[in-house]
């Protein structure tokens, strides 16, 4: 097996939640939410203000990600 096989695994294995994680995935979207209407409410219309949108739902995912695969 390669080095990275351990990795390559855990990044395409389904990891269904357990005790606590939905829980947590939860904050992490209702806070990410939170600024995401705050983005909304003070920044123009834009591509940057798009930008910053996406980048939050990437940071929301990324979070989650990171319980569901290494937990």
């Amino acid at each position: 097996m390669a080095e990275n096989d351990d990795l390559v695994v855990r990044m395409f294995t389904y990891h269904p939640p357990k005790d606590s994680q939905p829980a947590r995935y939860q904050q992490l979207r209702e806070k990410a939410k939170e600024l995401a209407f705050m983005i909304d409410d003070l920044c123009p219309a834009s591509m940057e203000k798009t930008e910053a949108l996406t980048r939050l739902s990437e940071v929301s995912m990324w979070a989650n990600a990171s319980i569901s695969r290494n937990e």
